[in-house]
């Protein structure tokens, strides 16, 4: 299964959602796709939508590391938006939610 990303405007916010499995195969078109969002966006926080994720792999929490960093460095933020419980464990036991905030809802 590969990556799959759609953008869309919700409630004033831009939310990248991802479907697919993020690995080390799939991560190109992630990257892509959210550097895309990034500079077409610059100064705005964008949501990514991790809820269809079946699989993050180290490779996937790098591309999204990166893709918050290039968001900073225009001025916005990248935030991550993830109810899947086990998903979430990852996301803390990486400490990945301490550099990137993690919330419950796009709201």
């Amino acid at each position: 299964m590969q990556v799959h990303t759609t953008l869309d405007h919700v409630g004033g916010s831009i939310v990248v959602t991802v479907d697919g499995v993020v690995d080390l195969a799939g991560v190109g078109h992630l990257h892509d796709d959210l550097s895309r969002a990034v500079r077409r966006y610059p100064g705005v926080t964008l949501i990514v939508d991790l809820d269809a994720v079946s699989v993050l792999d180290d490779a996937g929490l790098g591309i999204l590391l990166g893709a918050a960093a290039a968001a900073r460095d225009s001025d916005g933020d990248l935030e991550v938006v993830c109810t899947r419980p086990a998903l979430r464990e990852r996301l803390a036991a990486t400490r990945f939610d301490r550099a990137v905030n993690v919330r419950d809802s796009i709201a």
